[in-house]
C-alpha cells in the first residue's frame, strides 16, 4: 500500500478522516515522479500531519515506500484494519474472519497499541 493512498481512505464504517496508520513493515521500490508536488492534497501520512501544516513534503521519499504490512485504525469508531501483503482489507464487521483477525493481532500485538489489542473493534485480544 501506497502511504498516499491515505490521503483518500476513510473509516468504511463511521467515514472518520483521517485514520491512524501504523507500518510494520515496508519496502523501498525503486521509482519517481515528477507530478506537481505536494502529490497529496489533504494529509501526509508520511509524515503524519496535514499537508497545510508541513513546510517541506517529503513526497520524494514517500512515493519510494510501500507498506507491506501494518494497521489502519479510526480513532473515532475504535475499528482497526489489517494490511496484509500491501493490501488494506477494509472490509464491514460482518464479513471479516474473526480467526484471521485474532491471528493478526497476535503476530503484531508488541507493535500494536493496548489501546487496540484490549479494545478495538470488531475483534481484539480481550474478547
Amino acid at each position: 500500500m501506497k502511504y498516499r493512498l491515505m490521503d483518500i481512505l476513510a473509516c468504511p464504517m463511521c467515514k472518520h478522516f483521517p485514520m491512524q496508520l501504523f507500518v510494520f513493515d515496508e519496502k523501498n521500490v525503486d521509482r519517481s515522479t515528477d507530478e506537481k508536488k505536494p502529490l497529496c492534497e489533504l494529509y501526509c501520512a508520511y509524515k503524519n500531519a496535514y499537508i497545510k501544516d508541513i513546510s517541506e513534503p517529503p513526497c520524494d521519499e514517500c512515493y519510494k515506500k510501500e507498506i507491506v504490512e501494518g494497521l489502519l485504525y479510526c480513532p473515532s469508531c475504535k475499528r482497526w484494519y489489517p494490511i496484509m501483503d500491501e493490501i488494506p482489507r477494509m472490509l464491514p464487521d460482518k464479513l471479516r474472519k474473526k480467526e484471521d483477525d485474532i491471528k493478526f493481532l497476535e503476530k503484531y500485538k508488541q507493535k500494536i497499541p493496548k489501546e487496540i489489542t484490549e479494545n478495538g473493534l470488531p475483534v481484539n485480544l480481550g474478547s
